[in-house]
């Protein structure tokens, strides 16, 4: 398994080729991530140079509650080189899950990178725990790393970032880890650090794509623009339905009546069967997971999961139970 955190190491194109991966295939990577960026094609040389310079920042990669299907999302894209790119090509310093090191040496190389007077880009997987807990009534004691609590160290990581990116609905608004009754209190990283500079991309997962667009965005631009939820809106600027191919069904009032129906697989809209595309903002209908599929594409509703309240839905009008019928919404 190709696994490896890298230290931001020079000759990086030299390193892909011998994966398999020719300067010609990189370059088209580099302009789809143009692409999902807004750019056109003349910025792919951009992209390319933003991913191999000499000037990539240190980066802390932190895991508090969550899944780490968002660390798989990447791991397991189709495109062999994704993962290079993000957890080799990057100076990426600490990653609580894949690193090497443990214990003490894991400890010391966060400390160090966050000592480093070149300053360092924090990402964030996972919701963090704020209840008082433990026989110390300890704030945050439902998670700890290294006997420090995931509160504890994501306030300090983040404070001292140049930036953070919370990757996932977990880090960016709690997700499922902040569904009801919530016994940990688990909360997003902006609610936890509120003022920080931090660029959400959330989904469960998210597209691996608009990481690396976030991170390109940053090391050529600085922060991207962001909406009122601290999304960049070059990927999270139109809902799915806005880019859904069953938005002719859903004016139509065509409405498929079941999983399985013969008016599901004609593609008639999957409205009545719970879809949410009309309230989610996300690119998955024109980036897809792969550049293959997604899941209104498999026949499957969009449950909205790149939006506040996601798991419980408090956006949703009230109607916050899966497959209910949301076409008189």
């Amino acid at each position: 398994m190709k696994i490896s955190v890298g230290h931001g190491r020079d000759g990086a194109v030299e390193r892909l080729e011998k994966r398999g991966v020719s300067r010609r295939d990189f370059m088209k990577f580099c302009g789809t991530v143009a692409a999902v960026m807004g750019m056109g094609p003349a910025f792919a040389p951009k992209v390319a140079q933003a991913l191999t310079s000499d000037n990539r920042p240190n980066v802390i990669w932190l895991h508090n509650a969550e899944c780490t299907g968002c660390s798989e999302s990447i791991l397991r894209t189709v495109e062999p080189y994704i993962d290079a790119l993000i957890l080799d090509v990057i100076s990426l310093n600490y990653h609580e899950t894949i690193m090497a090191a443990a214990g003490e040496m894991a400890e010391k190389a966060l400390v160090d990178t966050m000592k480093d007077p070149k300053g360092y880009v924090a990402v964030v997987e996972g919701a963090v725990p704020t209840a008082v807990a433990g026989v110390n009534n300890e704030p945050g004691a439902h998670g700890k790393v290294s006997g420090h609590t995931m509160l504890d160290t994501t306030v300090k990581v983040v404070k001292g970032a140049q930036a953070t990116i919370c990757y996932g609905t977990c880090a960016t608004y709690g997700g499922v880890q902040a569904a009801a009754p919530n016994p940990t209190q688990a909360k997003g990283v902006s609610e936890v650090v509120p003022g920080a500079p931090i660029v959400n991309v959330p989904g469960c997962p998210p597209n691996p794509f608009n990481l690396v667009g976030t991170i390109v965005h940053y090391l050529t631009k600085g922060l991207p623009e962001l909406d009122e939820v601290l999304r960049p809106v070059a990927f999270y600027g139109e809902s799915v339905h806005d880019n859904c191919p069953r938005q002719e069904f859903f004016d139509n009032d065509q409405f498929a009546p079941s999983f399985g129906s013969e008016e599901a697989r004609k593609g008639w809209c999957l409205r009545k069967l719970g879809c949410r595309g009309p309230e989610t903002y996300n690119n998955c209908p024109t980036v897809k997971f792969n550049q293959i599929n997604w899941p209104v594409q498999a026949g499957h509703p969009c449950i909205g999961c790149s939006e506040p309240g996601f798991w419980d839905g408090e956006n949703w009008e009230g109607i916050n139970y899966m497959y209910a019928d949301l076409t008189e919404i």
